[in-house]
């Protein structure tokens, strides 16, 4: 039945579950970053367009974002974070976010996050760092890549300084303070066998805490894609009505879920329109 509505009657929907709930789960993947600027990398294409010097080598987001890297070529994987993690820095987050902010402040629970990104701009566009939860790490913080011990620590002190032409690290190599050996991001790569996830551990365990206050929870779900379907999944899995904002995967199954085939700020602008008509805000 949905599938035949219009999108005004699909965000229309989407305001009444919004105004009829308590606490705003929202589920995030890479898209949720487009509108602010930062790349999906969706495709080989996109990747290499944002990386030229990966793309003259045919080196795949596969093969640089990967656990192997930092011990074969350690100069081309802190180029590669390095560059990402100077580009999260100084991107400022859309305005959707502030939206979604005001839509959990209108919530007597609030709301949690749960995304994928490893870019920490929930926690830049005001969040609270005990409502999120990065379930592949963050970007913002290190470990050692020997495993020498489960220590994970922020990188704010970490001074970025990369050749961005051949895509290379320049200088002194990050180092773990605990043995001496590379440092590198504490980020969960493809092959990746050393990761330490104690710090995920525990945004998992302060999401299932935070959903036992929740009564009347709604899922908005922001730019999650198929390839990797963690986030999709989360959030299906919950109970309450999902929304889900997707410009090219925006499907749904199931009467207590309707998509809205758009970007994340514009879906999110059109359901705070809405809610403004509807006196809910």
């Amino acid at each position: 039945m949905q599938q035949q509505l219009s999108l005004t009657e699909r965000v229309a929907i989407a305001a009444q579950w919004i105004a009829g709930a308590d606490s705003l789960l929202i589920t995030a993947g890479a898209g949720i970053g487009v509108d602010s600027g930062l790349p999906d990398f969706r495709g080989d294409s996109g990747f290499w367009e944002a990386y030229p010097a990966l793309a003259r080598g045919k080196i795949r987001f596969q093969q640089i974002a990967n656990g192997t890297g930092f011990d074969s070529d350690p100069l081309r994987a802190w180029g590669f974070y390095g560059h990402r993690l100077q580009l999260y820095r100084d991107t400022v987050p859309h305005a959707g976010f502030q939206i979604l902010r005001r839509f959990a402040d209108a919530m007597a629970a609030g709301a949690f996050i749960f995304t994928s990104n490893v870019d920490g701009q929930f926690q830049r566009a005001g969040f609270a760092e005990e409502r999120i939860e990065e379930c592949h790490g963050s970007i913002h913080h290190l470990q050692c890549n020997a495993a020498c011990m489960p220590a994970i620590w922020p990188a704010t002190e970490l001074v970025v300084e990369i050749d961005a032409e051949a895509c290379e690290w320049k200088g002194a190599l990050p180092r773990c303070p605990h043995c001496g050996a590379l440092a590198r991001p504490n980020i969960l790569m493809f092959n990746d066998w050393n990761w330490f996830s104690d710090r995920t551990d525990r945004q998992s365990l302060a999401r299932v805490r935070w959903l036992r206050t929740a009564a009347r929870p709604v899922v908005i779900e922001l730019g999650a894609g198929t390839a990797i379907p963690t986030v999709r999944l989360l959030g299906e899995s919950q109970r309450g009505p999902l929304i889900r904002i997707n410009p090219r995967e925006a499907q749904t199954d199931g009467e207590q879920q309707v998509g809205l085939a758009v970007g994340a700020l514009q879906g999110l602008q059109l359901i705070e329109a809405q809610l403004e008509r509807m006196g809910r805000l």
